[in-house]
C-alpha cells in the first residue's frame, strides 16, 4: 500500500467523548457493505467508466504524441478550464513542476481557472503567444467562463502567429455531441479530444483531463494509475470493509458528522506539492456531498504554514472538525543549518538540523497536540510522494467520497443547486436579470 491510514484517534476509546463510539463506528462500517457490493457490480458490468480508468493504457498511448508535441513546441502551457476541468491538472502538475520557470523540455504551466480580468490581462501580456500552447477543457462544452477565455486567447494567438497557424496552439477537450466549445474548435480547425460523458469533472483527474497536463509535465502516468488501482483492488477482491481504507474513512467521516455534530473536515497535508491536492479534495467533497442539508464543509490547511494561522482555532475553538493530516517521511531531507551559524544558546537546537527535521517535528507535534486536545484526527503516513502514491491518494478520496455520499443518502455525481447560479448569470449577461 502506498500509504498507511491511522484512524484510532477519531474514536472515543482514544480521545474520549468527542470521538466516535466503537459500536457506532462498526455500525457505519457495516453499512458500507452493500455500497461496496454495488461498486463491484458496476465494475463487473462495466457501467462505470470511472472504475475502469486505473487499468486503462490505450488512452495513454493515444495521448503520448500530443504530449510530446506540446513539450517540444512550447515554453508555456495554459490550461483553460474551471473546477474539475482545472483542479486535477493543477494537482498533478504540482507533483512535477516545483517552480514556474521554463526548463529544457519541461514547459511552465499556467492555469486560467478564474475570470478575473486583471489575471487574464497580465497573463496575455506576459506570455509570448508564439511559444504558448493551450488546452481548453469543459465537459459540457458550455461553461461560460471557459468559452469566454477561449475566445479571448484564440484572438491573442491569432494576432501573434496568424490564422493559418492558430490551430497548432490549441487542443480542446469536451464531451461528444454538439456544444459551443466543439463548434468553435471545429470552425478554427482545432483538434478536439472526447471527454468521457460518464465521468464528471471533479472525478476526471485520472482521465485525459488530468493525464494530458501530467504527461506534458513529464509525469509517469502509468505509475499514477497503478497507484490508483492498488486502492481499488481490495474492493474488487471482496475484502471485508475493515480492510478497505476508503470505507474506513467514510465510516469515520459520516459517523462523526451524524453522532458528534462534526460539521467540517480539515485536509492538512505537510508538503507544498500537495497544496493543490487539498483544493482538488475540497471541490470533490463539497460538490459531491453538500445536498439536502447533508455533508460536511471541507477546509484546507498546509503544514507547517497554517500552524501559524489556523491551528489556534483548531486546538482551542469549537470541537466540530475532523482533521486529516498527510505526513511524509522527511527526517534528514533538504539543506541543513550550518552548526557554526547556530552557536547562540537560543537557537543551538537547530545546529545540524535539516529542514526535513523541522517539518517532521512540526507534523508530529501538531498531530500529538490535536489528539491531546481530543480533536478527531486521522493520519496518512507516506514514505514518499511520487506518481504511484499520488494516484493512491486520488483514488482513496474518490472512493471515500462516493461511499460517504451513499451513507449520507445523497447522489455523489450531481450538483443541482449550482445550476440556478449559472442560469441567473446568463440572464445578467443578456440584460434580463433582476
Amino acid at each position: 500500500m502506498q500509504y498507511v491510514q491511522l484512524t484510532s484517534s477519531c474514536l472515543s476509546d482514544v480521545i474520549g467523548s468527542s470521538g466516535l463510539g466503537r459500536e457506532r463506528f462498526e455500525a457505519e462500517l457495516k453499512r458500507t457493505k452493500p455500497i461496496l457490493e454495488e461498486i463491484r457490480e458496476r465494475y463487473a458490468d462495466e457501467s462505470s467508466s470511472l472504475l475502469h480508468l486505473a487499468e486503462q493504457t490505450d488512452d495513454i498511448v493515444a495521448l503520448e504524441p500530443i504530449a510530446a508535441r506540446y513539450r517540444d513546441q512550447f515554453d508555456h502551457i495554459v490550461i483553460i478550464g474551471t473546477g474539475g476541468s482545472s483542479l486535477g491538472g493543477q494537482m498533478l502538475c504540482s507533483l512535477a513542476v516545483p517552480g514556474a520557470s521554463p526548463r529544457h523540455n519541461q514547459p511552465a504551466f499556467h492555469f486560467l481557472a478564474n475570470i478575473d480580468p486583471h489575471s487574464i490581462s497580465v497573463m496575455l501580456n506576459r506570455l509570448p503567444q508564439s511559444r504558448t500552447g493551450y488546452l481548453v477543457v469543459s465537459k459540457s462544452g458550455s461553461s461560460v467562463e471557459t468559452i469566454a477565455q477561449f475566445l479571448i486567447c484564440l484572438e491573442a494567438v491569432k494576432v501573434d502567429v496568424g490564422q493559418v497557424k492558430v490551430a497548432e496552439h490549441f487542443t480542446a477537450i469536451t464531451e461528444p455531441g454538439e456544444n459551443p466549445l466543439r463548434s468553435i474548435a471545429i470552425k478554427h480547425k482545432i483538434a478536439v479530444l472526447d471527454h468521457d460523458p460518464n465521468i464528471g469533472g471533479r472525478y476526471s483527474a485520472l482521465s485525459l483531463v488530468g493525464l494530458l497536463p501530467a504527461m506534458i509535465s513529464g509525469l509517469d502516468v502509468r505509475a499514477l494509475r497503478a497507484g490508483a488501482a492498488s486502492v481499488l483492488r481490495p474492493i474488487l477482491m471482496d475484502e471485508e470493509p475493515e480492510n478497505i481504507e476508503p470505507a474506513l474513512g467514510a465510516a469515520i467521516s459520516v459517523g462523526l458528522a451524524t453522532d458528534k455534530n462534526v460539521s467540517s473536515t480539515v485536509m492538512m497535508p505537510y508538503a507544498d506539492r500537495l497544496e493543490n491536492f487539498g483544493l482538488w479534495f475540497r471541490q470533490l467533497w463539497a460538490e459531491s456531498l453538500g445536498k439536502d442539508g447533508k455533508g460536511t464543509t471541507p477546509l484546507t490547511a498546509r503544514g507547517t504554514v497554517d500552524q501559524h494561522s489556523q491551528l489556534q482555532l483548531y486546538l482551542d475553538g469549537p470541537s466540530d472538525k475532523l482533521f486529516t493530516l498527510i505526513m511524509l517521511s522527511c527526517s534528514g531531507a533538504g539543506p541543513s543549518v550550518e552548526p557554526k551559524l547556530a552557536v547562540d544558546e537560543a537557537i543551538a537546537y537547530l545546529s545540524g538540523k535539516s529542514v526535513g527535521d523541522l517539518m517532521d517535528a512540526g507534523q508530529r507535534a501538531t498531530a500529538e497536540v490535536l489528539i491531546r486536545k481530543k480533536r478527531p484526527t486521522r493520519i496518512f503516513q507516506m514514505s514518499c510522494l511520487d506518481e504511484a502514491s499520488m494516484g493512491a491518494l486520488i483514488m482513496h478520496f474518490i472512493l471515500e467520497t462516493i461511499i460517504a455520499a451513499h451513507l449520507f443518502g445523497v447522489n455523489p455525481f450531481d450538483q443541482p443547486a449550482v445550476e440556478e447560479v449559472k442560469v441567473l448569470a446568463r440572464e445578467y449577461l443578456l440584460g434580463q436579470g433582476r
